[in-house]
């Protein structure tokens, strides 16, 4: 069994640096990956389900904290919250489960970082969602 998770992290973290590189390459092109990658711009066929799945971006200092607004249950749940860099750098990452009491990450940015950051959050049901802000 932790073969397998372990497996699954490492896909999603490697698919979550691929996917803010895409958005980046969408963003350029004015052609948005839709209903591949959602955002609050982009919300596609989950268009009611922003407020519960898009991650908010907290910034304290060099503290960054991500929470997605959304129920853990068993069957329905927020499975990995990812903090990536402009250049692709994934800070961190963690994995939650639907017994988790809610979906909040912290993270620390390396010392003096400044550019765009990208929070992203994946629903076992709703899909891949990404959130950006800038320090």
């Amino acid at each position: 069994m932790t073969d397998r998770r372990d497996f699954l992290k490492g896909g999603l973290v490697a698919a979550s640096a691929l996917v803010v590189g895409s958005v980046k390459i969408a963003e350029a092109s004015a052609a948005p990956y839709t209903n591949i990658v959602y955002t609050a711009a982009n919300s596609g066929k989950w268009d009611k389900k922003v407020g519960s799945h898009l991650p908010s971006i907290t910034v304290e200092g060099s503290k960054v904290t991500l929470f997605t607004k959304h129920g853990m249950a068993e069957k329905h749940f927020i499975v990995r919250h990812t903090l990536v860099l402009e250049d692709g750098t994934v800070v961190g990452a963690k994995t939650f489960s639907g017994t988790d009491a809610e979906a909040r990450s912290s993270y620390e940015l390396p010392a003096g970082y400044k550019g765009k950051l990208y929070g992203t959050s994946f629903c076992n049901l709703h899909d891949f969602w990404v959130n950006e802000t800038t320090v």
